[in-house]
């Protein structure tokens, strides 16, 4: 399969995240979610010694598992992840640190691997702290569970969901000098999805050797073009992770400035722009995917600007659940993005159809317009007539289904 923009990719769409040669993935039910039929526990775990990176949330407020994972991936040398759902171990104190750091010694400790070979990650309500006796069976259990067959690569991207409706995973082969390549991600989240990381919990592995330094670089290229391009509900997390582990067991080593390198961003990049589509798509009540792209603007930074403006604008979000292609609210909302424009050369697409051109509304078909909005995907086009800089953001509806959803999530 092939798509514009990306090398020659074989997608893999069941046991992603251990579709790398030698990783292992672990889950159980230890008691942590409500509901006894799902995993609320997992362990994705490298056979081989082997490099990783990792990004954060920018939030000021962030939870215990965060803080400790940022001292950890400092050290460039990590094997394995271990993440509970259910739970975010934020806003716990002293407590939580404790707790995060009980769940790595025990995870090494079964892993036969040293802690600073390990993050750590949680998911779920803030405010609690965890339950550590029965996170301590857990761990057990899930490290007892490690396999690399397609039912336990599968399970581990269901062990990390919340509010999720479906699981999201993905992975891709390729050829560098020859040689398989394969990089396989999961992700989850729903809500509480803004930039910067975006909210959300996202692991990936894959089966290449890379300096640590280097794998950072790619990391975080491949983030700004995917998870810091979605928002769902403009809420940043306290939580937000997104972790790479690179083991070499393809043999294949890559290091800076050749094609080797070029190839393997664009299938990284293949994986996170799925991942992170994939979470708009299953935003929490989202009945429609929709695509902003701003062109024409002075500055790249100018375009990010106003998509993000008109995606976070809940008058926009609801007018699309409604189908109602609202043109005011669309440039009014780009109006008080913080950017210079000049109404006169502004001009406004909704599914490929000029609502508004040069500051005007123009005559087109509404019932064409609003008959095309009632599919799942919509695209708003915004022209500025400016300049070269050019941006995309991803984002959905806002429905009645979302604030429900909310209203019953409860601490």
């Amino acid at each position: 399969m092939q798509e514009r923009g990306y090398c020659d990719v074989e997608v893999i769409t069941t046991g992603c995240i251990v579709a790398p040669k030698g990783f292992k993935a672990g889950t159980t039910y230890c008691g942590i979610k409500i509901a006894k039929d799902s995993l609320d526990l997992g362990i994705i775990f490298s056979e081989y010694p082997a490099t990783g990176a990792a990004l954060f949330t920018t939030n000021q407020i962030y939870a215990a598992p965060v803080g400790l994972s940022r001292k950890i991936v400092q050290g460039g040398r990590i094997r394995a992840f271990i993440i509970n759902s259910g739970n975010a171990n934020a806003c716990t104190g002293e407590q939580g640190y404790k707790d995060a750091g009980e769940m790595l010694r025990i995870a090494a400790k079964c892993l036969k691997i040293s802690e600073d070979e390990l993050l750590v990650a949680s998911t779920g309500i803030i405010g609690r702290t965890l339950p550590m006796d029965k996170i301590a069976a857990g761990i057990k259990a899930a490290a007892a569970s490690l396999g690399n067959a397609t039912e336990h690569g599968n399970a581990m991207a269901r062990a990390i969901m919340t509010t999720d409706t479906k699981q999201k995973d993905i992975a891709v082969r390729l050829k560098i000098n020859n040689k398989d390549v394969t990089i396989g991600g999961i992700t989850k989240g729903a809500g509480m999805i803004a930039p910067n990381l975006a909210t959300m919990l996202c692991f990936l592995t894959t089966d290449v050797s890379m300096p640590t330094s280097l794998l950072n670089e790619c990391l975080r290229k491949s983030t700004e073009s995917s998870f810091n391009r979605i928002t769902i509900d403009g809420h940043m997390s306290t939580n937000d992770t997104i972790a790479i582990i690179a083991n070499g067991a393809s043999g294949i080593n890559i290091s800076a400035n050749n094609t080797d390198l070029q190839v393997f961003q664009q299938g990284l990049d293949y994986v996170t722009n799925y991942l992170a589509k994939a979470i708009v798509m299953d935003g929490e009540g989202a009945t429609k995917f929709v695509q902003i792209d701003v062109v024409g603007a002075r500055l790249r930074s100018d375009a990010v600007k106003i998509a993000r403006s008109i995606a976070d604008s809940p008058l926009v979000k609801t007018a699309l659940n409604g189908e109602d292609p609202n043109w005011g609210r669309i440039v009014s909302a780009a109006g008080y993005a913080g950017v210079e424009l000049d109404e006169t050369k502004t001009s406004l697409y909704i599914n490929d159809i000029l609502i508004f051109a040069k500051g005007m509304p123009t005559q087109c078909d509404l019932t064409t317009l609003s008959t095309s909005m009632k599919g799942r995907n919509i695209t708003i086009r915004l022209e500025l007539g400016q300049g070269d800089g050019k941006d995309t953001v991803w984002t959905c509806d806002l429905s009645h289904e979302y604030v429900t959803i909310n209203a019953e999530y409860h601490t």
